[in-house]
């Protein structure tokens, strides 16, 4: 580290070329990878490429992608980044260079998500952080096994099922000023206690060592970033509620921080102390927790004294939360590979291995992308439709039929319903290749009969990491919607989860709702984070091949099965796979096709683009409205020698890197 920090001080002094090779030599004498001769390559370790050379994330200079620059909704010419043993990839620079210095210094992937995951609570607290939730999907490549940590938030003991839609049930008036912004919204916050335990069971390193790098850039501070400025900027109103927020994010005049300005934040920095000292019980319990609790209950708007509904959450809440262990949902696919992602309370993993269950019993190949270029190329109509058409049922039994299945059961064993090989062949042949069928019915299973609760998802993030042995961690983490509940305590933003509830808990024909609110659930959530295996003779999980995942509410499935597609049956690279068009469907009429993305024109509704009209002739309803995923991509590959390499992709829609043990030509 403290190489590092004295070569992001030099360089004024130096050209871009003679700073490569300082760093490429002080890269191997701090544990980089050494020359590869036979490969006439070099590797250098946690660094940005640039066209010069390489740049170390943080330091200023050209090229340096933690540098504050307006939020872009698609940055073109991204390419793949190729690694040796380890790599991170996650939403913003700073988050990714934490990480990377762990696995650079013999961390395992766990151990560096519990890095990222300080360092994003920071520079992206819109969309993560310890005052939210976070699913976990891990595998180990010693004992070849895949485990699920399950970090979701909970309702606390006192809610009622009517928690959301009433102040109490004698008046029966909405929360204030919503239910979002009532104290009603936030969960028990789930995130520290799931590191906590993937942590005892697979962290490398101490605990405090972990949360140190949160700790010095909260106390020396860092530059705003577009996407922190332009967040900050949209949840002005609702922030100005919180005496908190008020002081941590506003200037003098009344405005909120901006791009490029210095931001520190000592409570943060103190919040992550106390956890570096005490573990995650310091946040569960004691000063932090009777923090969270008072923040909840907090009745007035500080700013104009209207009313705020308070929440039910005790420190009985906080020191009762438990993070759970589940099996992976692992699906094989095309004969090829397994697909495993994350059980119920998400959904995501479900719903991907439906969709893509569906999808395999058509030839996809045909349909590639035409005019391959470094952004995933143009796609077909054919492929958008039969995506689409897959989802729409994926999404139908969703929302039917899966919640948290600790509360609410699945309608029988996965493999013999969800997901049983038949019925998704069945489903599938009720795929038209002309026509869209608009809305999906969802499969019947034997007497069961569940009403249908729609419920608006938003927010997230998402890190994808594998280290020096070959352990991989997928994880999606939230506070909801972006900036939470606007309820902030201590540094950090608490979560508005509890919105992914039903808020009523039956149909108005008196139907029960799975995903309704009871005391102690955890909401459903759309959440996938995803690792993929080449497929054994016998059908079980072989060599490691690819994990992704990406923020987007419940547009999640869409963004993690086009990415799957492109990279298992179009044979993109990581970054073209991430970089593709942002298409599907949930069950509705509209099909989404990502406007953002320069391979799609947007004008005029999308009248002038040809796929658009094409799709629009097989019923589709098109929006072309911007897509904002945030996918995180790794596939290992090999070089000319077989040897196996690691190639990554960030999203173009957000600000995040792949960093690693990363080649670069000599």
């Amino acid at each position: 580290m403290k190489n590092e920090r004295s070569l992001g001080a030099v360089p004024a002094r130096y050209s871009m070329a003679a700073l490569a090779a300082i760093v490429a030599l002080t890269m191997t004498a701090c544990g980089g990878s050494s020359h590869n001769d036979k490969e006439d390559l070099v590797s250098t370790a946690c660094e940005a490429g640039t066209s010069d050379g390489s740049v170390v994330v943080g330091s200023g200079l050209p090229g340096d992608p933690s540098f504050p620059e307006l939020a872009s909704g698609y940055r073109t010419g991204k390419k793949v980044v190729e690694g040796h043993q380890y790599m991170v990839v996650t939403a913003n620079p700073l988050a990714s260079k934490a990480g990377c210095e762990v696995l650079k210094s013999g961390g395992s992937a766990v151990d560096a998500a519990v890095a990222v995951q300080m360092v994003l609570g920071l520079v992206e607290p819109q969309s993560s952080g310890i005052g939210g939730g976070a699913f976990m999907l891990y595998y180990d490549a010693a004992t070849k096994k895949v485990t699920a940590y399950d970090g979701r938030e909970t309702a606390p003991a006192a809610a009622t099922p009517d928690y959301l839609r009433y102040i109490d049930s004698g008046t029966q008036t909405t929360p204030l000023p919503s239910a979002r912004a009532s104290g009603r919204s936030i969960g028990t916050p789930g995130a520290v206690r799931m590191l906590d335990l993937a942590h005892k069971e697979h962290g490398a390193k101490p605990w405090k060592d972990l949360i140190q790098p949160g700790i010095d850039l909260a106390t020396n501070g860092f530059k705003i970033s577009g996407r922190m400025s332009d967040a900050l900027a949209g949840a002005k109103t609702a922030l100005q509620a919180d005496a908190d927020a008020l002081a941590l994010y506003f200037n003098a005049d009344g405005s909120t921080k901006g791009l490029g300005e210095t931001f520190k934040n000592p409570a943060y920095a103190a919040t992550l102390t106390k956890m570096a000292t005490g573990g995650a019980d310091a946040f569960y319990t004691g000063a932090v927790a009777q923090g969270i609790v008072d923040k909840i209950a907090v009745a007035q708007n500080v700013t104009t004294g209207a009313p705020i509904t308070p929440g039910v959450t005790t420190m009985s809440d906080l020191a009762g939360y438990q993070a759970k262990k589940r099996d992976a949902v692992c699906t094989t696919y095309r004969a090829k590979y397994v697909i495993c992602g994350m059980p119920p309370p998400s959904s995501g993993g479900i719903a991907v291995a439906q969709a893509m269950g569906v999808l395999e019993n058509f030839d996809l190949a045909p349909h590639k992308p035409t005019a391959l270029d470094l952004e995933g190329g143009k796609p077909t109509a054919m492929g958008v439709h039969l995506v689409s058409e897959a989802e729409r049922m994926a999404y139908s039994d969703r929302d039917m039929y899966v919640a948290d299945t600790d509360f609410t059961p699945l309608p029988g064993p996965l493999n013999s319903t969800l997901l049983d090989k038949s019925y998704l062949k069945s489903r599938a042949a009720l795929i038209s290749p002309t026509q869209s069928m608009g809305t999906a019915t969802a499969g019947q299973f034997g007497n069961t009969r569940m009403g249908v609760g729609k419920v608006a998802e938003a927010g997230t993030t998402h890190m994808t990491i594998v280290d020096g042995k070959g352990n991989v961690v997928s994880m999606t983490t939230t506070v909801e919607a972006g900036m939470g509940s606007y309820h902030m305590t201590q540094g950090f933003i608490l979560n508005n989860q509890l919105t992914d509830f039903s808020a009523a808990p039956t149909t108005a024909d008196g139907l029960p709702i799975a995903n309704k609110l009871e005391a102690g659930k955890r909401p459903r959530s759309s959440m996938a984070p995803t690792i993929v295996f080449d497929a054994t003779a016998d059908g079980q999980p072989g060599a490691f091949k690819m994990a992704t995942g990406s923020p987007g509410g419940a547009t999640i499935i869409q963004f993690v099965t086009k990415t799957l597609v492109g990279a298992l049956d179009w044979g993109l690279d990581a970054q073209q796979a991430t970089n593709l068009v942002n298409f599907g469907a949930s069950n509705s009429r509209t099909t989404n096709l990502g406007g953002e993305h320069p391979n799609i024109n947007a004008t005029n509704s999308g009248d002038n683009d040809p796929l658009v009209l094409a799709l629009r002739a097989m019923g589709h309803t098109v929006s072309v409205n911007a897509q904002s995923s945030g996918v995180g991509t790794v596939i290992r590959t090999a070089n000319a020698a077989g040897e196996a390499r690691l190639s990554g992709g960030a999203d173009p829609r957000r600000e995040g890197v792949v960093l690693g043990d990363t080649y670069k030509a000599k």
